[in-house]
């Protein structure tokens, strides 16, 4: 299974981003499709995920609200709608995809930088 990333960039505080990423390969049944975040000299955080049965999606207290994440299930694709994007949120954004048979994939990540 393979993760293509894309969307990141360059981005001012309180603007909007997009992430995007698809998965293929031998997938399977997808269970959790999502991103995580990882800044300089943190651990990489769940920024967030949905559930592709139930489209019920969790999000990290520090971006509810202004992140909205959303699948696309036919094309085995998730998308991170990023709004009044702030500077803690910068870092580079893994994809994240969970099989029901707890296979893991990630995806090679992609930069977020938050600047005016």
């Amino acid at each position: 299974v393979q993760l293509q990333a894309s969307g990141g960039g360059l981005v001012t505080p309180g603007g909007s981003l997009r992430l995007s990423c698809v998965a293929s390969g031998s997938i399977g049944k997808m269970l959790t499709m999502g991103w995580y975040r990882q800044a300089p000299g943190r651990p990489s955080d769940l920024v967030a995920r949905i559930f592709f049965s139930s489209a019920t999606a969790q999000y990290a207290d520090s971006v509810k609200g202004r992140f909205t994440i959303s699948r696309r299930d036919a094309q085995n694709a998730v998308d991170l709608l990023m709004t009044s994007v702030k500077t803690e949120d910068a870092g580079v954004y893994y994809c994240n995809a969970m099989m029901y048979d707890n296979r893991e994939y990630w995806g090679q990540g992609t930069l977020v930088t938050v600047s005016s």
